[in-house]
């Protein structure tokens, strides 16, 4: 790293809600990769998501900034949530770059099931362009298929792509809406102050 140059990592989502799982990932690529920052950017409008189950960005947003907060390396963004209409990864990339400077490397980090859809994204080639990705290998995840992907993405369109094994955290936003309505507990599947934000307004009910 050159200079002021810097590296941030991008970990995008609906975050409905965050969840530990998130976290720990998101920690591991920082240490990992060397990572100055991590910029958790909760969604806006995603053009390919039902939304009918989703609350309000505000309240994601707001789940989110306070899951961050104790990790001084942790940021939210609200680059796309401020964002009118549909979201799209290379609008938020560009407004990344005009935040943070050209001289600022951008890692997208994404699940390794993510990697076979990269070539529908909007203006893909441009995304490739403008950040480098750190894959997500879980256990149970094809590794024959995605280093054959990731070949295929290195060669057509130049892509950087860099991957990491974690353990599998078997939690997802949509068990811990379940638990809600149903009632159940969802301690230490989400930080504290998550689990409060979202008792006290009642969310997921």
């Amino acid at each position: 790293m050159k200079g002021n140059e810097k590296k941030i990592g991008i970990s995008g989502g609906t975050f409905n809600p965050i969840h530990l799982g998130h976290l720990i990932i998101a920690e591991m690529v920082r240490d990992r990769f060397g990572l100055n920052e991590v910029l958790f950017v909760p969604s806006g409008m995603p053009p390919h998501k039902n939304l009918s189950n989703v609350v309000s960005s505000e309240h994601r947003f707001e789940m989110v900034n306070k899951a961050v907060a104790n990790n001084p390396y942790f940021k939210e963004s609200r680059v796309e949530i401020d964002r009118k209409g549909y979201t799209y990864t290379v609008d938020t990339l560009k407004n990344l770059k005009e935040i943070y400077g050209n001289g600022t490397s951008l890692y997208y980090i994404i699940g390794a099931d993510v990697l076979n859809d990269l070539p529908s994204w909007r203006n893909h080639e441009e995304v490739f362009k403008m950040c480098e990705f750190i894959a997500v290998l879980r256990p149970g995840n094809d590794m024959q298929g995605f280093k054959k992907q990731m070949e295929f993405l290195r060669d057509k369109y130049c892509a950087k792509i860099h991957f990491i094994d974690t353990p599998l955290i078997e939690i997802s936003s949509t068990q811990i809406r379940d638990s809600i309505k149903a009632g159940r507990s969802i301690k230490y599947l989400v930080p504290d102050c998550v689990e409060e934000y979202i008792m006290l307004n009642r969310l997921y009910i």
